[in-house]
């Protein structure tokens, strides 16, 4: 059956492309930038998802560890990835102008030279968030390494019961840390946890580095943006309050092929109507 969503997903892509070609350049809102979580094509490669979001008129992504590179060289691509492997993925990126944001959830931890690698890859792709869990002890550390490589760090919260499900130990934990390290605002965790997201991101004002965006149902299941009980329009109007500047990534985890294709699409669609209409008087980048 994975196989075979996967073959209806790429052939999907071919036509929504050809019905919908996307413009060159995207309306993006003052340093908010949309962008999707590769875990979200998970059956597809990292070149056919760069190809996908491309096809979708996305212009960020974000990349998870272990995704295979392509058809023809099925290896995980991630932080240990050969300068030949990553020129290959920094190439399809420029050729379908997709620019890597964001890359997680990545095991960072106590060792410094492991955390230098992956580091090293963001800064080398152009990445400015790394979004990990890392233990609390190793967090003065880690940002100590962002301020060097200029890289911020998001702590991304799975749901309850995981370390970091809640907004306040993310704030106990970064208090006294450098601002360069702050959350990775996994919304729908929020939401799967009995947390407000409104509020979550409310509480976690200043520390938000970047989003895995999603609106649940009742049922907490992922749903189009706009059609679920996560209010995600009071989402990005807190957001835009705050002023965030930084990747929000589209991480809808449910459904697989055309369906998921067409799910996305929709996000896409309901995030820049919904811009609009917060922000009217700010006029869209070239």
């Amino acid at each position: 059956m994975r196989i075979l969503a996967s073959i209806v997903l790429i052939a999907s892509i071919g036509g929504f492309a050809l019905a919908q070609a996307p413009q060159a350049q995207r309306p993006r809102r003052a340093g908010m930038q949309l962008s999707c979580q590769a875990w979200t094509f998970r059956e597809l490669t990292v070149l056919d998802t760069i190809d996908t979001v491309n096809s979708l008129g996305i212009r960020n992504v974000e990349f998870f560890p272990g995704q295979k590179l392509s058809k023809d060289n099925p290896i995980g691509f991630d932080h240990n990835a050969s300068p030949e492997v990553i020129a290959e993925v920094k190439a399809r990126l420029q050729a379908k102008q997709v620019r890597a944001v964001a890359y997680g959830v990545v095991g960072l931890g106590e060792n410094e030279e492991e955390n230098r690698k992956v580091f090293e890859f963001a800064k080398t792709m152009g990445i400015g968030v790394i979004n990990s869990e890392p233990p609390e002890a190793a967090l003065s550390m880690i940002g100590k390494l962002c301020r060097e490589y200029n890289i911020k760090v998001g702590i991304h919260n799975h749901p309850k019961p995981s370390h970091y499900w809640s907004p306040e130990t993310v704030l106990k934990a970064v208090d006294g840390i450098d601002s360069f390290v702050g959350a990775c605002a996994d919304t729908g965790h929020w939401y799967r946890s009995g947390i407000n997201p409104v509020d979550a991101l409310k509480q976690l004002k200043g520390r938000i580095t970047s989003l895995h965006f999603k609106d649940l149902n009742t049922e907490k299941e992922d749903v189009p943006f706009g059609t679920g009980a996560g209010d995600v329009k009071a989402q990005l109007q807190e957001l835009v309050a705050q002023g965030f500047r930084g990747p929000i990534s589209i991480e809808y985890e449910r459904t697989s092929g055309a369906e998921l294709l067409e799910n996305v699409r929709k996000c896409v669609q309901w995030y820049r109507a919904t811009m609009r209409e917060i922000r009217p008087a700010v006029r869209p980048r070239p």
